[in-house]
Order: structure tokens, then sequence, then C-alpha cells
């Protein structure tokens, strides 16, 4: 009987392989025509011109960028930013809750009442996403709409409602932009729904589920770039005459470049939409030469994972290294990164190397234990080229819905950033980290993480915070991600 169940399950798994292995191909030809029909066909073409960043991303110099992690400094800083606005405060969101308070100390204002004093001296704009026409998952429009009302009751916050999204998406993008000076943007929305945001780099396991987050903000020109995006959203959504925004003077030494999802058909501004994106991941990737690092909600595009495949076939280096840092159990979406793993965990053995590394975190104290949620989106390639923003790794952020993230190759920034997440995922001090990439990923990162997930399968505590990613194998639910992608995507 075991026999017979364990060749029903190998042909269950070859069926399942050669159909995900089709339906993938099917979404990437999709991908590729919609592209193509859209005049983005380059975003898809190996060896295009632009570098790393693309030729249709407006890249400004003479910036000061800052990158912080985790919310309790990401929250603290943004507003900090807003009670000391001098001419506006532009803020888009996911969703944010009225009653959210960015600080967590005896008397801080709610969301509600720092935008609304803010409002009390200068211009508070306020664009949410308005919730799904059917109310399948959060937020509701019921609950956009009490939040709306409580924004806008007894307050000049102007607050406005998007709901120009394609069908099963949404409006995902994180951007605070202030006096058109400095701009925030990053993955951190200001709610709990879903999880709580406020979250430190030591990662308490005080509460039900910890938080890994980002922001970056920015100082200089590029802020008027942010500030041109939110501008371009709510002009045509409320038709108010809001004054363009300024470009800020040179800051610092940063080169940035501001990079964008729009779908298309979905605003006048860009009836062809923005995959800027999606073309500067994939030309930073192809790019890579000894490492790539990624920590992301979502690893579910098979765009993205085709890269890292050919990469893992066919290392550009012998000391090549792929680090993917990712949440135990996604909001969503779990057999479908687990199954675009597959593929690349096949890749790794069928060379017979170890060159690619999927962990994932938690938090522990003593007998005291919770799971640390990571919804960064950050992409590191040779310290080289980095970008940080709203955009997950699937068809979603890529294809079809708003987002922002921003790049750049300040290589003392990029480095100085790894350094900091690894030091903290780690546990570890920054100079103890400080070394050969690929020296500390395979002398740091795999021996814990293989200890504690060793430690897992034989019933005993965890004693560190990094651990593999449970529950892979070389053919998992292929099925699920590239049907969900036809099914979805327009």
């Amino acid at each position: 009987m075991n026999t017979f169940r364990g060749r029903l399950a190998s042909i269950v798994d070859k069926v399942d392989e050669r159909l995900g292995d089709g339906l993938e191909a099917a979404l990437c030809a999709h991908h590729a025509r919609r592209l193509r029909r859209l005049g983005w066909d380059a975003a898809l073409a190996p060896g295009s011109a632009g570098g790393l960043f693309g030729d249709r991303a407006p890249v400004r110099e003479g910036n000061d960028v800052a990158v912080l992690i985790d919310g309790q400094e990401a929250l603290t800083a943004i507003q900090a930013a807003i009670q000391g606005a001098r001419s506006h405060v532009h803020i888009a969101n996911w969703h944010a809750t009225p009653d959210f308070r960015l600080v967590r100390e005896d008397g801080a204002p709610t969301l509600r009442e720092l935008l609304a004093e803010t409002a009390e001296r200068v211009p508070v704009r306020l664009l949410l996403w308005a919730g799904p026409p059917v109310p399948v998952f959060q937020p509701t429009r019921r609950l956009v709409k009490q939040a709306h009302a409580r924004f806008t009751e007894g307050s000049a916050v102007r607050c406005a409602m998007d709901a120009r999204e394609r069908t099963m998406h949404c409006h995902h993008e994180k951007i605070v932009i202030v006096d058109d000076e400095v701009a925030f943007v990053g993955g951190v929305d200001f709610t709990a729904l879903e999880g709580d945001r406020h979250d430190s780099s030591d990662h308490p396991p005080d509460r039900p589920i910890g938080w890994h987050d980002l922001m970056v903000r920015v100082e200089g020109p590029a802020v008027a770039d942010v500030a041109k995006h939110f501008h371009s959203r709510w002009t045509e959504v409320t038709g108010e005459d809001v004054p363009p925004p300024r470009v800020a003077e040179p800051a610092g030494r940063s080169t940035v470049a501001t990079l964008r999802t729009i779908p298309d058909g979905t605003y006048d501004f860009a009836p062809r939409g923005e995959f800027t994106i999606l073309d500067s991941y994939l030309r930073a990737l192809r790019s890579a030469r000894r490492l790539i690092y990624l920590e992301n909600q979502f690893f579910w595009s098979p765009e993205i994972a085709e890269v890292l495949i050919d990469k893992l076939c066919d290392p550009p280096s012998d000391d090549f290294r792929i680090v993917l840092l990712l949440p135990r159990k996604p909001s969503n979406g779990a057999d479908t990164t687990r199954g675009q793993l597959g593929r690349l965990f096949a890749a790794d053995h069928t060379v017979g190397n170890r060159r690619l590394l999927a962990a994932t975190i938690s938090t522990h104290d003593g007998q005291d234990s919770c799971p640390v949620y990571v919804h960064a989106k950050l992409g590191i390639v040779d310290d080289e080229w980095m970008t940080v923003g709203s955009a997950n790794l699937n068809e979603h952020s890529l294809f079809n819905d708003t987002e922002v993230n921003l790049a750049t190759d300040d290589r003392e920034l990029i480095r100085e950033t790894r350094l900091r997440l690894w030091a903290e995922h780690l546990q570890r001090s920054v100079s103890e980290v400080d070394g050969d990439p690929t020296a500390v990923v395979d002398d740091c990162w795999r021996p814990i993480a293989t200890e504690q997930a060793e430690r897992e399968r034989r019933g005993q505590p965890r004693t560190h915070r990094l651990t593999l990613l449970p529950g892979l194998s070389r053919r998992v639910a292929r099925l699920q991600g590239p049907l969900r992608g036809l099914l979805v995507d327009g």
C-alpha cells in the first residue's frame, strides 16, 4: 500500500510540475504580449539600454537617503516630519486607520489627531484606496468610508478615496511627502490591519506577531518625482487644482531613481501604464555577479524566478549566492511562493551546488516566542543596486497594483544597509557580519538557519531568530501561482 501511495504521489507531482510549467509559460507569454502592446516590451528584454535603472524612470543626483529599518524607526521619523511641516503634507497609502498612533508614548496623538492638528497650519491631503468593490478582503469599502468620515469630520484634512483599481487589485503604495523637501517611501502602512506595524530591530516576543518592514527617507531633487506621482493621482481623482511640485536643492551624494507600477488603463496621465519597478528588478538581477539578497512578503513572479533559476544553473562566479528572507506564512499565496522556491531549489540541486538559501525569522526570549512577519520589500545586488518600496515580487505589484519604489546605486549606503539588516537577522554586531558576503552566507547564515531548523524538527526550543523556511520541496503546488496570475491579470 505504501509503495502504491508513493508511486501515485510521484505521478501527481510530475503532472503538477508539467501543468505548472505550462501555465507559467502561458502567464509569461501573456505578460510579454501585454507589455509589447503597451510599448513596454524592453522591460523583459535582456541587454536593453538604460543601465540598472532603465531609461524610462526619472533619475536624480544629489540626494540624502536613509533606510529606516522596522516600524519604530520609520514611524517616529514620519511623525516628526509631519509635525514640522511648513507648506503641506501629502500621503498615499493602502489604508490608514484614524486611531492608529505612529508613536507609542504617553500622550502621543492618533493619526487623525496628528493630521487634523497639522491641517490647522498647512494643507493635508490623504489619498486612500477605496477598498475592493466586493468585501472579500480588507480593507472593505465600508471600512474605508468610515475612516474617511473620521479623518475629515471636524477637521481641515482633505481625504480622497481612489477606486480606479484594476479588478482584484489595489492601490498599494505607501508614500509621505512633506513640503516637497522630504519623502518617505516603503512598505509601512498606517494601520494595524493584518498585523502590528510597530516593531523594532529587537523584535521583542511580547506580541502576537512581530513585523519586519522598511521605509526610505529621501531629501533632495528625487522628492519631486515622488511628489509628482502623488500630484498626478490626486488631481485626477479629485479634480482639485494643486500647485505642481517644486524641485528641491541638492542635499546629499546619492543618485535615486523613482520606480513605479501603474497598470495600463487606470489613469489618464499614464494610459499605457508604467512598469519601471519590473524593469529595474530584472536588469539588476541579470547583472548579478556575486550576491542577490531579497527581502519580500511574496515570491510569486515567474519572470523573477526565471532569472534566478538561470543564475543558479549557470552561476556567474564560484562565490555567487542568493539569499531570500520571506515570511513563514504569508497572508496569502503560501503554496504559490513554495512552488516557485521549489523550482529554485531544484535548479540549485541539479548543478550540485548550495548557492541558494531561503530563510525566515521569528523572535525568542527563553520559553516565549512569536513569528516575525516579513513585510519588507527590498532588493540588493552586489552592493551596487538597491531598491526599497511597496512592491512585492508577484504579478499584483509588478503588473497590476499601483506601487512606488526608490532605487539607488550608492554603494556605501547599500553596503551599510545590508550590514545593518544582516546584523539584525543574524543577531551579530555589524563588525561580525562585515566580511566577504559569500563567507558570511556560508559560515553564518546557513549554519545558524540549518541548526535552528533541525532543533524544530526534533521538537526542541529554538535559540535563534533565524531558521530555514520550512515546508519546501522540489515540487509543491505549482498550479496555484500561474493559475492565479492568469485569472486576475488583465
